[in-house]
């Protein structure tokens, strides 16, 4: 990755982009299937519905800059749904693979985003924002993700993330 953009307020979320691209990856790493969907017996989101979330946030973005590709996800993720119960969510190993098909597509179209693009208007249910804005929420809260996939990975016995 490692381009440089056109717009100046764009670094610092290129920065974040590029770091929470490669730790999700590595926030999954060696996670087994069976515990994806553990809840351990709490009402808390899942590792499986966590990184789907993510995801589909990534692809939300992306059609804002008129990339249509299709994810994994379909219709689990459609309207900001929360976790359903009883699901069956996509494999971990679908959800990377959708991560790294979107990653760099989207990273490029937000290298050669004009200042016009980023301050469009974008409708949410019940808001309104710039997509500049909305691209600063999403990295928040990929960043939040990944720390509570972290945490899944701790309880569920697994080592801590590693960050190299």
């Amino acid at each position: 990755m490692k381009a440089q953009s056109s717009s100046s307020k764009l670094s610092g979320i290129l920065v974040l982009y590029e770091m929470q691209t490669d730790f999700l990856l590595r926030a999954l790493e060696g996670i087994e299937e069976k515990d994806a969907q553990t809840r351990l017996n709490t009402k808390a989101n899942h590792i499986s519905w966590i990184t789907g979330s993510v995801i589909s946030g990534r692809y939300f973005l992306a059609k804002s800059f008129g990339i249509n590709e299709k994810s994994s996800t379909g219709e689990l993720f459609k309207d900001n749904q929360g976790i359903i119960d009883d699901a069956n969510y996509p494999t971990l190993a679908e959800f990377k693979a959708d991560w790294e098909k979107i990653s760099p597509l989207l990273y490029d179209a937000l290298i050669d985003a004009s200042e016009e693009k980023l301050n469009e208007q974008i409708e949410m249910p019940g808001m309104e924002m710039t997509l500049f804005d909305m691209l600063s929420f999403t990295s928040y809260r990929e960043a939040n993700c990944i720390g509570q996939i972290a945490l899944w990975r701790r309880l569920l016995g697994y080592p801590g993330m590693s960050y190299m």
